[in-house]
């Protein structure tokens, strides 16, 4: 029960508790579904009264919506609310080393647009990356306003370590970035008609993957895997972010000091023996097709999966050691963390359903709890749009804090 708004009823009239109240609505049916007037009064510790007028508001802005009959306990059956939200969209976007890419969701965190180009953003530099994921973008928002949506928020997830005080890329050794100012250059060239946040991208991965109203998912590890690998601490349902931002910097473990050199300079980095240029050097010679970074990834990755499949011992051997290498690592940080899960996105997704055993067979070694001290692996669903689906739904936050953020809607007769 809502310790927030037992007295909403007497103080509708203030803004600040409205926008409160309304709020705490939105998200209470986005955690729980469809709802009824009154159950939504009881769960929430409303009076009837209070909670029809807080839904009139979030029908009349486009965010709610009445949907299917519900049989209440006594008497007659009732109409449930649910988000409706088609109106409004968050976008969220990635600049990676293969590619940039951008997807939008409504409020009801369905897809809407998706839109990617592949590129080497190694050799094309900073600026010209940028104007690729701007042109993308703006694509992006013209498909919206094609269908009568509008972006509430852009949030851009970035290879590297990315200072939100300064709003700079300080570090982005796979990029090949050094002190780019990604946030203020992408507000510069867009319209400025909506907020522009940038982030990295292991962040916005791990809270992709983050569930609202499933317990399973509030304390969770995500690694995060591509050239590089990063991912994200989520503890009682928030990302850990650390002091400046950093926290999640997990390629940079060092596991093999006596190992290869890493794109940031350092020797035997978690990265140089886990990320996919390692799995690839070992699965295949140098002129083997999958060997070219031209290849599209995914199709890439299809062709490790289908050779593994067909049981070539060079695959199978390659993803037993480089998983291998990946469970060392989740054992430092189950150690350290002890999350209930750890989910397994980008690359590791992909093929990890060959390297998994690798894993579970290092954390129950290496994990000084019983039974790896309860935690298991998982793999995500959402694969190389972790990262791009993080951040749109990051971007969708602003209107369930504040639903007065969208403007209401001409009245309808629905509305009335």
């Amino acid at each position: 029960m809502s310790t927030l708004s037992h007295t909403a009823g007497h103080s509708l009239g203030n803004p600040d508790v409205r926008r409160s109240n309304l709020g705490l609505v939105l998200r209470h049916l986005r955690d729980h579904g469809a709802r009824s007037r009154a159950a939504l009064a009881v769960e929430l510790g409303m009076t009837r009264s209070t909670v029809s007028t807080l839904i009139t508001e979030l029908i009349e802005r486009g965010l709610a919506s009445d949907g299917p009959l519900v049989q209440n306990a006594v008497g007659r059956p009732s109409t449930a609310v649910e988000l409706d939200g088609r109106a409004v969209c968050g976008i969220g976007a990635e600049i990676n080393v293969n590619h940039v890419s951008t997807m939008a969701l409504d409020l009801r965190g369905q897809i809407v647009e998706e839109r990617k180009i592949g590129l080497d953003a190694r050799s094309l530099g900073a600026g010209r990356v940028i104007e690729r994921l701007v042109d993308l973008v703006q694509e992006t928002v013209s498909g919206l306003e094609s269908r009568g949506a509008a972006p509430v928020g852009l949030t851009v997830g970035v290879a590297g370590l990315y200072d939100q005080t300064r709003d700079v890329l300080t570090h982005g050794p796979n990029l090949g970035w050094y002190d780019v100012p990604v946030g203020t250059i992408l507000r510069d060239e867009l319209d400025g008609s909506y907020p522009v946040v940038v982030d990295n991208e292991g962040n916005l991965a791990a809270a992709a993957e983050v569930t609202p109203g499933d317990p399973s998912r509030q304390d969770i590890l995500v690694l995060h895997g591509e050239i590089g690998v990063g991912g994200g601490i989520v503890t009682g349902g928030r990302l850990l972010r650390g002091s400046h931002g950093y926290a999640g910097e997990f390629g940079h473990m060092i596991v093999d000091p006596r190992g290869r050199q890493c794109g940031c300079g350092r020797q035997g980095c978690w990265e140089t023996v886990s990320g996919l240029r390692a799995l690839i050097e070992l699965a295949a010679d140098p002129d083997d097709p999958i060997r070219n970074p031209g290849m599209d990834i995914d199709a890439r990755l299809a062709e490790i999966n289908r050779r593994a499949d067909l049981a070539d011992t060079r695959t199978l051997n390659a993803l037993d050691e480089v998983g291998s290498w990946v469970g060392v690592g989740a054992s430092i940080l189950a150690n350290a963390l002890n999350p209930t899960t750890i989910v397994l996105t980008g690359y590791y997704a992909a093929v990890g359903h060959h390297m998994r055993p690798a894993i579970e067979r290092e954390l129950r070694d290496r994990v000084v709890a019983p039974g790896a001290g309860g935690t298991r692996v998982e793999l995500s669903t959402l694969g190389f749009g972790a990262a791009v689906r993080g951040g749109a739904t990051a971007s969708l936050e602003s209107v369930f804090a504040d639903p007065t953020r969208v403007p209401r809607r001409p009245a309808t007769g629905e509305a009335q």
